[in-house]
């Protein structure tokens, strides 16, 4: 087994699936290491290049404006008729679920006030 400075001198960035998946086998090792030890130093370090690697690699889209707003109807168990505010008319609600109209500036600022999706998950495209 190598020592924690063995380890820290080798710390090279990811290059290959392979490195990654070492490197994630050396955090689940050292998980549940002690405050303000050597291992707890190591971890952060691995960990801060295991996050720069998936950040590239793994990157998660911003969701799409118009399944943010279903998941947001769906977790507050609510209806086409229940958007009608947001939207100005039940056809507006029905075109903007279907795709077949935008969201303009003034849906956008409704829907962010009163559903709480955020502005910048409405105004991606």
């Amino acid at each position: 087994m190598k020592t924690i400075q063995q380890i820290k001198s080798e710390l090279k960035p990811i290059h290959s699936d392979e490195d990654y998946k070492v490197y994630l086998k050396v955090i689940d090792s050292l998980v549940d290491c002690e405050e303000n030890s050597p291992e707890e130093e190591l971890l952060e370090l691995i960990s801060i290049i295991v996050e720069d690697y998936e950040s590239v690699h793994f990157a998660i889209e911003p969701p799409d404006p118009v399944e943010a707003i279903k998941l947001k109807m769906e977790e507050n168990g609510l209806k086409k008729k229940d958007l009608v505010d947001y939207f100005g008319s039940a056809s507006r609600v029905s075109e903007v679920l279907n795709r077949k109209r935008p969201l303009t500036l003034e849906m956008i600022r409704r829907i962010h006030k009163g559903l709480g999706i955020s502005a910048a998950t409405l105004l991606a495209s």
